[in-house]
């Protein structure tokens, strides 16, 4: 595959856009971060299948959604970005369960899923990432977490081979969901080898009205809890055992704290806002000082829920 060719290329078959030299501000919930090598939207699965059997296979490859939980430094990426939403969107009922691709965002399968008279799944509206990520890190909220929900899983290898995977297949805890094998030969992050292109979903059946109706409910509670005006990428660390890590911070009296456009936000403590064209160092200068504030004060290691990718500025 020429990686040189046009935005919009023809070439091998392909029907995907390639974009070089992307500001991945533009693709991130956080609106800061730097620039990545390449970026391909692929058309629609069988797309993204040939281009993965393209690529080179030393070709550093990442997967993105809609950008949340994700923090680019600003020396950006090399390799090539896939950018998953708005590709892979494809959602339908398969018998009892919901079948979703990686692209598909949490708010929409949670609407989904209640015009379909199935109840369960109002808590993905309260992620703001698609299907991929969320298996990725086995997101929640309110009690929920994505695996509760997984019949199987459909992934992509590195060179485009369609697999299924079942729940046994992972290991899966708060916040994380590595495959087995990963996890017992000591590999933290198999990402750049599989990633999920979608599931299969069981919910319980329920009155449709009832559903949308605790979405809408979830959806105020989550407005009137978080700074949803701003640009964040949802709580930036996961909640030790028995504690949370908001209350943590605010009990250090970190609220308002800020470095450059970067700062704990003054909702909710376990958010930081970009309130003036932060860079990505401010903010991964500031999640910095918030974990080593904590640490003196209660002796808690806060750890990040949010990924952290690229290169530092020289």
């Amino acid at each position: 595959m020429n990686m040189s060719a046009p935005t919009q290329f023809i070439g091998q078959g392909l029907r995907g856009e390639l974009r070089h030299d992307v500001a991945m501000s533009r693709h991130t919930s956080w609106r800061a971060g730097g620039v990545a090598q390449r970026m391909y939207r692929p058309a629609d699965l069988a797309d993204l299948q040939l281009f993965l059997r393209l690529l080179p296979e030393d070709e550093l490859l990442v997967a993105i959604g809609l950008g949340s939980n994700l923090l680019v430094r600003d020396g950006g990426l090399r390799g090539t970005v896939l950018l998953m939403h708005g590709a892979l969107n494809e959602m339908h009922m398969d018998g009892d369960h919901v079948y979703a691709q990686a692209g598909v965002p949490g708010a929409k399968l949670a609407r989904f899923a209640a015009a379909n008279d199935l109840h369960g799944a109002g808590f993905f509206a309260g992620i703001p990432g698609t299907l991929g990520g969320m298996l990725a890190m086995n997101a929640g909220c309110y009690g929920s977490e994505t695996w509760d929900k997984v019949v199987r899983a459909q992934v992509l290898t590195r060179n485009g081979e369609l697999q299924l995977r079942t729940p046994q297949d992972y290991q899966v805890s708060y916040r994380h969901a590595s495959r087995v094998r990963d996890s017992e030969c000591g590999i933290e992050d198999a990402v750049e080898q599989e990633f999920f292109a979608g599931a299969w979903l069981r919910f319980n059946q329920g009155e449709g009205d009832v559903a949308k109706q605790d979405i809408k409910a979830l959806l105020e509670k989550r407005s009137a809890s978080q700074p949803l005006h701003l640009p964040n990428a949802g709580s930036v660390f996961r909640n030790p055992q028995g504690d949370h890590a908001a209350r943590l911070i605010e009990s250090c009296g970190l609220k308002g704290l800020r470095i450059g456009g970067a700062q704990v936000s003054q909702k909710h403590a376990n958010f930081i806002v970009n309130i003036a064209n932060a860079s990505a160092t401010d903010i991964e200068n500031l999640m910095l000082q918030v974990r080593a504030t904590v640490a003196e004060k209660t002796g808690v290691q806060l750890q990040p829920e949010v990924k952290i990718i690229g290169e530092k500025l020289a």
